[in-house]
């Protein structure tokens, strides 16, 4: 190539190349987050082709304390389809509960052993470690708003829980829910990052904070 077509060539600036540089950095973090704010709601970035919508903050925390609280000291809970509640847990530091987080996207098997690969489709599909009754509450969020969805993770939740279910899903779902798993509506209303077509409701077996707190 000659001198004269080198001269042809596009360059970027210092400062510009910086800035992609920087830009690519940032991409990545978010796909592959690490560090002490893994951890943070919405560092794995949403894919709505999974039809992935975070909590927001609020909604995350408040959903974290409910559980935790359901549990108590010592308890495990079981994060169906759920992760910004995951994040938000361990975000609190609560190293006094076992965790887990059964979710579709393999993107959050950055959370180790904690992270168990879950297709809603196989409900039952559980590694050997998790055994039938061994969570003290179960919060769900199934990922679609449809009567085979919330059958098929009702059976997933029936056979992790010990008893106590959180369930948040479309109000249009109510019906259903209260059919499938003798769960009630809370006046607790669970907000999004995004604003949704459909109105979202959390809905509880158990006395719960959510449907007094409001």
């Amino acid at each position: 190539m000659s001198d004269l077509e080198d001269d042809d060539v596009p360059q970027l600036s210092s400062h510009a190349l910086a800035a992609l540089q920087e830009f690519y950095a940032e991409k990545k973090q978010c796909a592959y987050p690490g560090g002490d704010d893994k951890y943070n709601v919405g560092r794995i970035e949403e894919n709505w082709q999974l039809s992935q919508f975070w909590y927001s903050q609020e909604t995350a925390l408040c959903l974290a304390k409910e559980v935790t609280t359901a549990a108590g000291e010592g308890g495990r809970v079981a994060c169906v389809s759920t992760p910004s509640v995951y994040q938000k847990l361990r975000e609190l530091h609560r190293e006094d509960l076992a965790v887990y987080l059964f979710e579709y996207d393999r993107r959050f098997s950055i959370y180790g052993e904690e992270f168990i690969f879950y297709d809603y489709n196989n409900p039952l599909d559980f590694p050997v470690n998790i055994a039938h009754h061994s969570f003290d509450i179960v919060i769900a969020d199934p990922p679609y708003l449809s009567e085979e969805c919330l059958r098929k993770t009702s059976e997933t939740i029936k056979y992790l829980t010990q008893g106590k279910i959180l369930l948040c899903t479309g109000a249009v779902m109510e019906e259903e829910a209260t059919k499938l798993l003798g769960v009630k509506t809370c006046k607790f209303i669970p907000k999004h990052t995004r604003t949704l077509a459909n109105e979202f409701r959390c809905y509880v077996n158990y006395d719960s904070q959510l449907d007094h707190d409001v």
